[in-house]
Formats: C-alpha cells, structure tokens, sequence
C-alpha cells in the first residue's frame, strides 16, 4: 500500500475507493439515461465532505478535525453557490447542466452516442471522480501520522485556504450578481455597467484575473496539500498529484470557456490580452498606460 501497510489505513483507502467507484458507476449510469451530464458537478463539493470525516471517523485527530471542518466550509459553500444557479433539483439527477458539456456534445470529435459516451464513462464520470480522491489525498497522508503536533506549517494551510475561500465567496457572489442583472435587468445602482455593454464579466476582482473563482479554487487546494506536508515532514510527497492535476483541469476548462467567449463577445479577445487568466494582475492601470 502506497501510505502504509497497517489495517486501520487499509481498511480506510478501501472505504475511500469503494466510495469512489461507487460514485463514478452512478454518475454514467444516471448520466446516460437522463442525459444530463452534471451529475459529477452535483457531487463536486460534496465528496471531499465524505472523504473527510470517513477519515475523522477511522483516525481521529486534532489536525484531522480541523482539516475536516475546512473542508466542510468549503464544501457547503460551493453547494451553495452550485445551488443557487440551479444546479441541484428536488429530483436528484435534474438540474442544470453545465453549458460546457453541451458544447462537448457537438464537438465533431465527440459527436455520436457511442463517442460522447466513452468520453462520458472516461473522462466525466471516472477520471473527474478519480481526481476528487487525489486532491483530497493529504487526508489519507495527515491519518498516518496521528500523534504528529501540529506546527506552523498546519496554520499557515489553515490561513491560506480561508483566505482563499473568501476570495472565492466574493469572485462567485460578483458573478452571480453579474448574470441576474444580466438576465433580469438592473433594478437599483449602477452596478456593473461596464460588464453589462460587454456582455461578459470585467470588473470586481476580474479586473484583476479573468477567472479569480477558478484562481481561489486551485489555490484552496494548493493550500490544502501542505496539511499532509505538516504532517509527514516531506516537502514533496505522493499528494501533489491532487492540486497539479486540478491546476491542468482548470487550465483545459478555462481553455474551453474563453474559446466559447470569444465567438460570443468582440470585446473578450482583447480582454484576454490585458488581464491574466489566473494569477492576478495587481495594479491594472499599469499595464493599461503600457
């Protein structure tokens, strides 16, 4: 075994894998009859959740607890959000679909039942289900170690991922804001009126990056692998399979989302040009007088 030859931690990755196969199997199943192709968007933020305190449960720990509870923020937080665009439903597998996958769908690589339902089975269903498990591995490397004291190390992940987490919060709630004006109309201010001629989102914290929920999203997890750093004592260890997987998702779906922008919006092309995609552009009106 990769983190440890001892029963508890056996019987623990077995839990986790169980809980993962499980997921991926339901997800094609349920995807494939409904076509509805979100339903691994559904269970996003709320995987790590499990795998969390399935963790606590086997191997109970300070750290552990705290690294739970950060999760669990975490999580609740983008259910939230997922939920409030109308992406969970009293039914469990409607809802609404990422408009990405749509796109997917009539892409002429994938175009047809059989092609698309590869993809499906491969890449939506297993691998996004597969990368769940790793960016939430420093769980499993954090309950070998249990009598480990926790150190600065563990505070400053701590830090970073709420830090993060807000970010994330207002970069989210901006956006959201964004599109019901956009979609309703403004009722009051003059909010976001820039954004509004565009059509798309460029003010609030996408002055300074074109994707600052997706830039808090990899960070969260970035900031996430040190806790099983605190705990091993290894700078680099097998966890950091999680966050630079996440890192290249992120880059691919990013990709994909301003490739869809641009056809849609004249003005997004030289938008891309002046703002970074992810780390953000601290002073703006510098690279504006350039």
């Amino acid at each position: 075994m990769i983190f440890g030859h001892s029963a508890e931690i056996q019987s623990l990755i077995i839990a986790w894998i169980s809980v993962m196969a499980v997921v991926a199997m339901l997800c094609f199943v349920v995807s494939e009859i409904t076509r509805n192709y979100s339903q691994v968007d559904k269970l996003w933020s709320l995987l790590p959740i499990a795998y969390g305190w399935i963790t606590v449960a086997s191997s109970p720990s300070p750290r552990l607890y705290i690294i739970a509870i950060l999760i669990t923020l975490w999580g609740l937080r983008l259910s939230y959000n997922f939920g409030r665009k109308g992406g969970y439903n009293i039914i469990p597998w409607k809802g609404e679909e990422d408009y990405r996958w749509k796109v997917m769908r009539e892409n002429h690589v994938l175009k047809g039942r059989l092609r698309f339902g590869l993809f499906n089975f491969f890449f939506i269903s297993l691998y996004q289900n597969i990368l769940i498990f790793l960016f939430s591995s420093p769980l499993l490397l954090a309950s070998l170690y249990p009598d480990k004291s926790m150190n600065v190390i563990d505070l400053a992940a701590a830090l970073l991922m709420i830090t993060f987490l807000i970010t994330e919060s207002i970069a989210d709630d901006q956006l959201f804001k964004f599109h019901q004006i956009k979609k309703y109309g403004q009722k009051t201010g003059e909010l976001y009126q820039e954004s509004l001629k565009k059509g798309f989102m460029t003010e609030g914290l996408w002055r300074y990056s074109r994707h600052p929920n997706f830039a808090s999203e990899q960070a969260i997890w970035i900031s996430f692998y040190f806790f099983g750093v605190a705990a091993s004592g290894k700078w680099i260890n097998i966890t950091i399979a999680g966050p630079l997987l996440l890192v290249l998702l992120f880059i691919g779906s990013s990709q994909l989302t301003e490739s869809i922008s641009i056809g849609k919006y004249p003005d997004y092309a030289l938008y891309r040009k002046e703002i970074p995609r992810f780390i953000p552009l601290i002073f703006p009106h510098l690279r504006k007088k350039k």
